[in-house]
């Protein structure tokens, strides 16, 4: 089967930083699906597995990436239960295991929904990762109960990014929270409200701007772009007995001491938590993408899809790549295999 990959981790503008290749094509067995591919489409874990995974070496065997996947079931494994051939299927992908830029895939079942059916392909292949983050962050994390959601608001750090713009509905149009999404430029702030945002501020005056909408202070706080950099400033905001989450990580060590006196809950949320270590509750995964796409097909969310590159090729990954390294892409970019 045709995939492409890379042997060495290179900036994205060298020639060999994406390769095509032909490799084996996999068989499925246990509860894996094999899928063949139509549509991916890239997020911030694309171009950093590419950055680092071969930094000081070169691989053997091409490296294939690639997360978030739309397409149909080819085969599948004795223990499959949830899907036959035929069916259409999205996913977030795993990251222990070879990924969706190639033909064919294999991927467990138990991390696997059924396509929303009012959706092409591209339009589905923006969802997964970024639905799925955002609504563990919201529900797992946070614990929203959207029977007592109503009057609590959100701040959702970086609203026109991937899981920013999912995470903006999924608040708004599932939680029932108040939503508030920072936003500098004038096209993020468009999308960021049609997206569903109630209040659009901008993050360089972050305790400025929420006084100027009359929300000095929130219940929750999702950051979805550098929570070391505005650490300080989160803590200001937060509501006492507030909860923050994070899907970034920080490059210096964060001083939680400052959540004491308010007693604020601090979480992580890594998507790809329950397929690394095959948590008991893996199969919550494709419950949610299924409850996901039933939204979708009852018109309450809707696919983040903003640039569609069309061609399974070098090229097209390398300009994906490049968009999204740029810190500048809005919704998500989908390639077209």
């Amino acid at each position: 089967m045709k995939a492409i990959g890379f042997r060495k981790s290179l900036p994205i503008a060298e020639k060999d930083s994406f390769i095509e290749f032909e490799t084996a094509k996999p068989s499925p067995s246990g509860f894996d699906l094999l899928v063949k591919v139509g549509a991916v489409s890239m997020n911030p874990v694309d171009f950093k597995v590419r950055q680092s995974a071969a930094k000081d070496i070169i691989l053997d065997e091409p490296k294939i990436i690639g997360y978030d996947a739309v397409g149909t079931v080819v085969s599948v494994g004795e223990k499959v239960g949830l899907f036959k051939e035929g069916d259409e299927v999205y996913y977030a992908g795993d990251l222990t295991r070879s990924g969706s830029n190639a033909a064919f895939q294999l991927i467990d079942e138990r991390i696997v929904g059924t396509k929303p059916k009012s959706l092409r392909r591209q339009e589905a292949a923006a969802i997964p990762l970024t639905g799925l983050t955002a609504w563990e962050a919201i529900f797992d994390r946070m614990k929203v109960d959207p029977n007592k959601a109503k009057g609590k608001s959100i701040l959702i750090l970086a609203g026109a990014g991937g899981v920013g713009s999912i995470a903006i509905q999924i608040a708004k149009q599932v939680a029932g929270l108040t939503v508030i999404a920072t936003a500098s430029r004038d096209e993020t702030q468009d999308w960021c409200k049609s997206m569903g945002a109630d209040f659009v501020v901008n993050h360089h005056d972050l305790q400025s701007e929420m006084k100027r909408i009359g929300h000095k202070e929130v219940d929750y706080i999702l950051d979805c772009v550098d929570i070391n950099g505005y650490w300080e400033a989160l803590n200001d905001i937060i509501k006492p007995q507030g909860h923050i989450v994070t899907i970034t990580g920080s490059n210096a060590p964060l001083n939680l001491m400052l959540l004491k006196n308010k007693s604020v809950s601090f979480s992580w949320e890594f998507m790809f938590t329950r397929s690394m270590y095959t948590t008991e509750d893996i199969i919550r995964q494709h419950e949610i993408l299924n409850e996901i796409a039933d939204l979708v097909d009852k018109g309450i969310l809707k696919s983040t899809l903003k640039t569609e590159l069309k061609g399974f090729s070098v090229e097209n990954f390398k300009k994906a790549h490049e968009m999204q390294e740029s810190g500048k892409s809005i919704g998500k970019t989908v390639i077209m295999f």
